[in-house]
C-alpha cells in the first residue's frame, strides 16, 4: 500500500498529463460518477422501501462482504462513523429485522452482526438487477479483460482508502 507521499512522487514521476490523457481521466471520472448515481438510486429506493437509511443499506453491504463475523467496532471502522451513530444504525436495521446481534464467544462482550437469512433473500431480489447488469456486462469481456477491471477496482479501492485515511 502506498502512502500519500508515494503517491505524489508517483504523480511527479509521471510528470504532466497531456490533453488527452486527461479528457480520459475525465471521461472515466464521468463515468464513475454515473455508475455511483445509478447504483446510489437503487441504494436510496432500498432503502426507503426497507424504512432504514442510506447508510444502513451500506452497513448491510459491509456486513455480508466480511470475510469473517462483523463486529460493531468493524463496522464503525468501515463506515467511518461515531460509535453511537454505529449503534443507531445497528438498532434501526434490527428494529427493520435485516440483522440480528449475537454474542456466540466465551467474552460476553464480543458481539457479531448477522444478516437475518429473510432480509438477506429480500435484498437479493430487490438487487437483482444489478446483478443482472453486472453479469451482462461482464459477459462482454474476456477473462484477461475481466482481470484488468478487477485490479483497476482494487487499486481504486486502494487509493480511496488512502484518502479517506489521510482526511484528504
Amino acid at each position: 500500500m502506498s502512502t500519500a507521499n508515494q503517491r505524489g512522487q508517483h504523480a511527479h514521476e509521471r510528470g504532466t498529463r497531456t490533453g488527452s490523457e486527461t479528457g480520459e481521466l475525465q471521461e472515466l471520472a464521468a463515468r464513475m460518477r454515473r455508475m455511483n448515481g445509478e447504483i446510489n438510486r437503487l441504494v436510496h429506493g432500498f432503502a426507503g422501501t426497507h424504512g432504514v437509511h442510506a447508510t444502513d443499506v451500506q452497513a448491510l453491504a459491509a456486513i455480508l462482504d466480511a470475510r469473517e463475523p462483523m463486529t460493531p467496532g468493524r463496522l464503525r471502522e468501515h463506515l467511518g462513523l461515531t460509535s453511537g451513530a454505529v449503534t443507531a444504525c445497528v438498532d434501526r436495521l434490527e428494529r427493520a429485522g435485516h440483522v440480528r446481534r449475537v454474542r456466540e464467544s466465551a467474552d460476553r462482550r464480543v458481539v457479531h452482526l448477522h444478516y437475518v437469512p429473510d432480509a438477506r433473500a429480500a435484498a437479493r431480489t430487490y438487487f437483482r438487477p444489478l446483478a443482472e447488469a453486472a453479469a451482462a456486462t461482464c459477459a462482454r469481456f474476456d477473462e484477461d479483460e475481466m482481470a484488468v477491471v478487477l485490479r483497476f477496482f482494487a487499486a481504486m479501492n486502494e487509493e480511496l482508502g488512502l484518502v479517506r485515511s489521510t482526511g484528504c
